[in-house]
């Protein structure tokens, strides 16, 4: 059965202050180095087969793909659909403030110079959709290194979900997820 794996980067100083980063470049904090090395530990002891890690361009999952492939010798790709969701000028502001929960269930709002929820969906999926089709066809499994939006978008790509289940939907920092098509 053809499969995907997917999980969010390590843990940022945004993520410990609650903060949304967004497309906003933050890098990982000492602990965010370790969570992935231990992931790419836990990835080559259980033997998930992996054939290739692609990663979002932002400095968090990059390091967090990296650190991973130091440790299973898997090859990564950088992917830039994996790119988190611009949230525009909520960008650094409390991740749970009112204001910003409220925008969340506008889908095609753009959050005041942002990423519309449906833009962002839409390169998601397309780059499932090109996966699913690689994966049947070539039987070939990746590991994709993104962030927690994207992770909402890959679990609605995969289960239907009501507006409140994918507004509150996330994972842990180095959470690693199957999916099978």
């Amino acid at each position: 059965m053809a499969k995907v794996y997917f999980c969010r980067h390590g843990q940022t100083i945004w993520n410990v202050e609650n903060k949304i980063c967004g497309a906003t470049d933050i890098p990982l904090t000492e602990l965010g180095h370790q969570q992935a090395t231990e992931l790419g530990k836990k990835i080559k002891e259980e033997g998930i087969k992996i054939d290739e890690i692609l990663y979002s361009p932002l400095i968090r999952a990059a390091e967090t793909a990296r650190h991973i492939a130091e440790e299973t010798g898997i090859p990564t790709r950088e992917e830039m659909r994996l790119k988190e969701q611009n949230f525009g000028r909520f960008e650094s502001t409390p991740r749970n403030g009112e204001e910003f929960r409220r925008a969340k269930t506008h889908f095609v709002d753009h959050y005041s110079g942002g990423e519309s929820m449906l833009q962002f969906s839409q390169r998601i999926y397309n780059l499932l959709d090109e996966i699913k089709a690689e994966a049947k066809e070539k039987e070939k499994v990746y590991l994709l290194v993104a962030h927690n939006g994207v992770a909402r978008v890959v679990q609605s790509y995969f289960f239907d979900m009501t507006n409140e289940e994918y507004a509150a939907f996330g994972i842990n920092n180095c959470e690693i997820r199957r999916y099978e098509f």
